[in-house]
């Protein structure tokens, strides 16, 4: 989200502070608007009752990990190395952007707006093209696709330099980034009323994993940079290839710790509500036993 050159200053510094401006401007104009929801919600509702307190600091660790990854330290690191870039990427990715699903916004931010302005994005969401998207197999589906165009699109040579060589190009790859995280997260670790079912979501997040990991491993291996020496570090191919496993790596290990997560609450809930389901879905996990006082009622009659 920064404005910053990658790699070193130029004559455009006056246009990156004013750009790192506006971005720390917008994210706390979206932290106010959240936590006005927030109150509201609470006022009416009752603390934590719609929107749980975790969500609320989830929420705020999101906008701070993506503030963090942008002007801290490791933003100084991004400007010398494509490693220390890619580790800005995945924390936008994997880090920022679950956090900020996981605060369920839409309704925060949604009643921190001006009337009018609801009302229009009440039209918009009673409008049929806008009901069929919002179904959340399909939202998934759509999501998943925008994340792997995101990744794809801005670690391909000619958009990466584009977006070391011109800040606002820079600005445009890190919101892009986070969005297309926040909004793949969302049908996962969102509101309940809008989640997928959690096979959709294990296939969801498994499906996206593989055409990063496709796009790390293809840098870890390639025998020779696939970018300008210019935007590398100073030894251009081991840079690369330490990018290729930061994106690789993590990515997997994030969606499996996940998947393994969604999987086994689904069949714990399950196992809780219809065994007879589970049962079925697990030939060999043997069948419950009655409930004792169903027997006692047998035993009785």
């Amino acid at each position: 989200m920064s404005g910053y050159r990658a790699h070193g200053p130029g004559p455009g510094d006056v246009a990156d502070g004013l750009l790192t401006m506006l971005v720390v401007a917008g994210l706390c104009l979206i932290a106010a608007g959240y936590g006005r929801g927030v109150h509201e919600v609470w006022t009416r509702r009752g603390p934590g009752r719609v929107v749980p307190g975790w969500r609320v600091g989830a929420f705020a660790g999101g906008l701070l990990v993506a503030l963090a990854a942008d002007q801290g330290p490791l933003h100084r690191l991004a400007e010398s190395s494509f490693a220390g870039h890619m580790a800005q990427h995945m924390l936008f990715a994997l880090v920022a952007g679950p956090l900020l699903a996981a605060g369920a916004a839409g309704l925060p931010l949604t009643l921190a707006a001006p009337r009018s302005l609801r009302r229009q994005l009440a039209r918009v969401r009673a409008a049929r093209p806008v009901r069929w998207l919002r179904r959340p197999t399909r939202y998934a589906l759509l999501a998943g696709a925008g994340q792997t165009l995101v990744l794809w699109l801005w670690h391909l040579p000619g958009p990466y330099v584009a977006a070391v060589d011109h800040p606002v190009v820079h600005t445009a790859e890190h919101l892009s980034l986070v969005a297309a995280a926040w909004l793949l997260w969302a049908p996962v670790l969102g509101a309940a009323r809008h989640r997928t079912p959690a096979p959709v979501s294990v296939l969801l997040l498994v499906g996206t994993m593989l055409p990063a990991s496709a796009l790390g491993a293809a840098l870890t291996f390639a025998p020779e940079p696939v970018y300008p020496a210019r935007v590398l570090g100073p030894d251009p191919l081991a840079d690369q290839q330490l990018a290729g496993l930061l994106m690789w790596a993590p990515m997997d290990l994030v969606v499996l710790v996940a998947t393994l997560a969604i999987f086994g609450s689904w069949l714990l809930r399950l196992d809780r509500e219809r065994p007879d389901r589970l049962v079925a879905a697990c030939p060999g996990r043997p069948p419950q036993p009655a409930a004792t006082g169903t027997a006692t009622e047998g035993m009785v009659r």
